[in-house]
């Protein structure tokens, strides 16, 4: 089954979990505000995208109010920590598949291409 993460109060992730119903693609729904995701599971995520820049969202009002000091995290301990902090931090919505593959973000065609539906 797929699982959605991401905060139930933001537009992108209803629009990702309306789109997942209209298609009938089953899935779960994770506010990670609510149900922080685990350390290893982060830097899992991390590792599959490509890297921690890839994780966070660096365009975001929490991100420009960080310290400049805590906008440089240097090793995986240090990013897991700014992402309990602040979870907001997290590319929204982070999606996992049933085979373990991980995506950010939200678009109509890539979640076509992504789910092979819709075309």
């Amino acid at each position: 089954m797929t699982t959605l993460y991401g905060l139930d109060n933001c537009d992108t992730c209803r629009k990702a979990r309306n789109w997942l119903k209209r298609f009938e693609v089953e899935h779960a729904f994770v506010d990670y505000r609510a149900n922080r995701v685990p350390p290893e599971t982060l830097k899992a995520w991390a590792a599959q995208l490509g890297g921690w820049e890839k994780l966070v969202n660096k365009a975001s009002t929490t991100w420009r109010q960080l310290p400049e000091a805590r906008k440089s995290p240097a090793s995986g301990p240090e990013w897991t920590l700014l992402l309990r902090e602040h979870p907001a931090l997290v590319k929204r919505p982070v999606v996992v598949t049933a085979d373990g593959a991980v995506s950010v973000g939200f678009t109509d065609n890539g979640f076509k291409q992504r789910f092979g539906v819709g075309k």
